[in-house]
This record gives structure tokens, C-alpha cells and sequence, in this order.
């Protein structure tokens, strides 16, 4: 599959992510404690769903055009509608937002981001997506290194893990992020994305992020089909290692409702380890 992000904007697993991290950062905020935010592979921050990529894979057109006509729609898709709507002017969904977006949009004055992008092409278009925004800091960075050296050793930190899985070691290097992160802040929330391809490689790396966990950990898989076919996108997993807060009453039926509404014989569980 091609990883770039322009090709797979507004699917079924950005949709399943972003109501999970809005959801958190309506949580964390509702505390009047300064929020620090770090977007590990933070992407070029807007999509245009009209762009050729967007329009040869369909995704899109099957996960967020879909959502924002669906009468059963679970309530935890509410915040993500309503930021699509006003991206796009409450016109025809042309934009897609990004997590960076998402999140310098929630900002309050005292909160910050730090968004990493490594590739430069869209590290240029991520620091123009985000420009005007005073409290967030777009880095041209590994974001796998950055997390930790930007985490508050005190204080609320929420983590965003989300690389492309195009690198043999991502797995590793999400492993090793989470690890570092609650090293430094024990009370940082990290949520890491994860694809769903098969279990073997799934459930290896949940036996590596519990040896190195160092905290509670909240699982959700959203499997589209049966996890048969390694080289394709089954499914996506988010994992929290941190406190859950309310994140199971938002996941299950977010998972559930992309599964079976958008998947073929999809299934979702949302589970503690």
C-alpha cells in the first residue's frame, strides 16, 4: 500500500483516530492545567480530498463523505463533523483536517503543540497550514526523538504516535516513544495508531508496549474484514498507555460504528491489557 497520507486522508482510520483524540483533548482540557500536546508524524496538516491522490484511492469518499451524511452516527463523531463543517465553510466537503489542525484549533492561550513532520515537502506545507497559531511550534524533526524531549517532566502531556509504518522499525520506535515519554512524565497520556494487518504482528507488538509500558494500557481495534490478507489494511488499533479517563465509553462505539457500517464483516473490540 502507499503510505502517503494524501492518498488515505478522511478514511475509516482517520475518522476513528480523530474522534479519539478530540475526545481526549476534551478531557484533558476540562482541567485548567496548561496542556502540552506533541504530534510525533504530524503530516502536512490539511488534505485536499478533491487532489488526485485522495480521488485514485476513494477512501475518503468511503469513510468521511460517508459519516457526514450518516443518521446513525454515534454522538462521539460529533466534534469531528462539526470541525469538517467548518473547514469547509459548511459547504461541500472538499478539506480534509489533519491531527495537527484539529488540535491548534482546540488550543486554549495556555496550552502549546510541538508538530513534527521529517519529510520537508510537508513540513513547508505543515508550517503554512498552521500559521497564525502562536502556541504551536511546527518542527522539521524526528518525532520519535522529539516526544520525550519535549514532554514536561511535570504537568498534563498528551502524545500523538502516528507514523506512516513505511520504515521496518516504526513498531520499534513507537515502543521505544511510549517507553520514554512515561519515563519522563508519568502522567503524559500517550495514543498511539497502529494498522491492523494481521495478529501476528499486531499482537507482538502489544507483548512489547506492555514490557515497556509503565502504565495502565486501553486497546481498541477496529478490524474492516478479517485479518487474512497481511498485505493489506484490515483494520486499524489505537492504543492509550496512561490513564483511560472516559476513552472506552468513546471508543466503542466509534470502532463499532466504523466497523460495521463502513468495513465487510467488520468487528471491533475495545479492551484493557
Amino acid at each position: 500500500m502507499n503510505y502517503r497520507h494524501a492518498f488515505h486522508a478522511g478514511n475509516f482510520a482517520d475518522l476513528v483516530k480523530h474522534a479519539a483524540l478530540l475526545a481526549l483533548l476534551a478531557e484533558m482540557q476540562a482541567d485548567s492545567a496548561p496542556l502540552m500536546v506533541i504530534d510525533t508524524h504530524a503530516g502536512r496538516g490539511l488534505y485536499d480530498l478533491d487532489g488526485v491522490e485522495a480521488r485514485k484511492s476513494g477512501e475518503a469518499q468511503a469513510g468521511i463523505m460517508r459519516l457526514m451524511t450518516a443518521k446513525d452516527a454515534p454522538g462521539a463523531f460529533r466534534p469531528l463533523v462539526q470541525s469538517v463543517r467548518e473547514l469547509n465553510g459548511g459547504g461541500p466537503v472538499r478539506r480534509y483536517p489533519g491531527s495537527p489542525w484539529l488540535i491548534a484549533e482546540r488550543l486554549r492561550p495556555r496550552d502549546r503543540l510541538a508538530a513534527c513532520e521529517l519529510r520537508r515537502e510537508e513540513y513547508a506545507a505543515l508550517r503554512k497550514t498552521l500559521e497564525g497559531h502562536a502556541q504551536v511550534e511546527a518542527l522539521c524533526a524526528d518525532g520519535y526523538a522529539t516526544a520525550a524531549s519535549r514532554t514536561p517532566a511535570m504537568g498534563a502531556a498528551l502524545v500523538l504516535v502516528d507514523p506512516p509504518f513505511e520504515r521496518a522499525d516504526d513498531y520499534a520506535q513507537a515502543v521505544k516513544a511510549v517507553a520514554a515519554v512515561r519515563r519522563r512524565n508519568p502522567l503524559a497520556r500517550v495514543l498511539v495508531w497502529v494498522p491492523l494487518k494481521d495478529l501476528e504482528t499486531f499482537d507482538a507488538f502489544l507483548r512489547d508496549i506492555e514490557d515497556a509500558r509503565q502504565a495502565p494500557l486501553l486497546v481498541a481495534e477496529t478490524r474492516m474484514r478479517p485479518l487474512s490478507d497481511p498485505l493489506r489494511m484490515n483494520g486499524c488499533a489505537l492504543v492509550l498507555a496512561g490513564p483511560p479517563g472516559r476513552l472506552f465509553e468513546t471508543l466503542e462505539p466509534v470502532c463499532g460504528w466504523a466497523a460495521e457500517a463502513l468495513g465487510e464483516d467488520g468487528q471491533a473490540r475495545v479492551y484493557r491489557l
